[in-house]
């Protein structure tokens, strides 16, 4: 199969449950001794970030090597872009090159998709986070971890397939932060409005859209539109929730003046134990990273949750290397069986 993954909106409830059946075949690759397949073999993967990731693009480096392909590696501060090079010179000069496959991440929305029409049909270009427009497989491996947390795998031999169908039908989560400047917010409500969760933002007016409710409506569909829900006051939902994703609080926020102080903010919208003690026992907590403890939760509150394996940060960095093998197999696998004994 050759195409692209630039939102998730592009692949609807169909494509994404099949990305995250996907998931389950290679969360058990990961767990091999030998954690490698050579499903992509003879493929090679560049990514492009010409903004700085670690999570991202370590992610999608490690996935790409346990799929046996080979990895360009282009870094935006050391490569003829700072000589004066244009984009699209630095992206046909990269295709030539012979790659089957392009992850671009870029501070500018829309990058990625300009960079899918100027690759020929042989390439597939995945978006790894571009300005506050969408990050795809980071909705997609938040997506799977709380499925894979509230429907856990069933203890079967390896290759077996998991009897259940994606779904987060019936739970309520909220998302909590700076939601008009997240990619990731954008694509985990892409995710989990497909999948039947139903969702509630959290945000004060200064972080979210000028029309949220026109914001929401204009990209969702109506049927996953209707499941989300705006309030300016955490209190108000906090025990109704069965997620509580966080979202990191960008200290140039308040130098613009959209939030009035780092205590404020933490007063109205920051994970305090007090907070804490109020959730549900089921309640979870996810952060796409880097957490800044003492704002978006507290340290000791983070500490207490992960002892109770309710702070799924550390699970969500583990599937996101197992949700960037299903893309890029999806997009450029060549077809070689994925069985227990495929190993190198």
């Amino acid at each position: 199969m050759s195409g692209h993954l630039l939102t998730l909106e592009e692949l609807g409830t169909e494509g994404i449950s099949e990305l995250l059946a996907l998931t389950d075949r290679f969360v058990e690759v990961g767990q091999r001794p030998i954690p490698r397949v050579p499903a992509l073999r003879g493929r090679t993967v560049a990514t492009l970030f010409f903004e700085e990731s670690t999570r991202t693009r370590l992610a999608f480096e490690t996935a790409a090597k346990r799929l046996s392909a080979d990895v360009l590696t282009f870094s935006a501060s050391s490569s003829s872009l700072a000589k004066g090079e244009s984009l699209r010179d630095t992206v046909e000069t990269i295709e030539a090159m012979g790659v089957d496959a392009m992850v671009v991440r870029h501070r500018s929305s829309g990058v990625p998709a300009q960079v899918a029409r100027w690759v020929g049909d042989g390439v597939s270009v995945l978006n790894g986070g571009d300005g506050w427009h969408a990050h795809p497989t980071q909705g997609l491996q938040d997506a799977y971890t709380l499925w894979r947390h509230f429907c856990p795998m069933p203890d079967e031999p390896p290759g077996t397939a998991a009897p259940d169908v994606p779904t987060l039908a019936g739970r309520r989560i909220g998302i909590v932060g700076d939601i008009v400047h997240s990619r990731v917010a954008r694509s985990e409500i892409e995710a989990y409005t497909a999948l039947g969760a139903s969702i509630v933002l959290v945000a004060p007016p200064t972080l979210l859209p000028a029309q949220p409710r026109e914001w929401i409506d204009g990209w969702l569909p109506p049927d996953d539109a209707k499941r989300v829900e705006i309030t300016h006051h955490l209190d108000d939902v906090l025990d109704e929730l069965d997620v509580v994703g966080l979202l990191r609080c960008q200290r140039e926020r308040m130098i613009d003046g959209l939030i009035g102080s780092i205590p404020e903010y933490v007063a109205r919208y920051g994970l305090t134990f007090e907070r804490a003690y109020r959730l549900r026992r089921s309640a979870v907590v996810t952060h796409p990273g880097p957490m800044n403890r003492g704002i978006e939760i507290a340290g000791d509150t983070a500490e207490d949750l992960a002892a109770d394996g309710r702070l799924l940060v550390t699970r969500q960095v583990t599937y996101g290397v197992a949700v960037r093998m299903a893309a890029l197999f999806w997009l450029v696998g060549s077809g070689t069986a994925l069985g227990a004994d495929d190993r190198d």
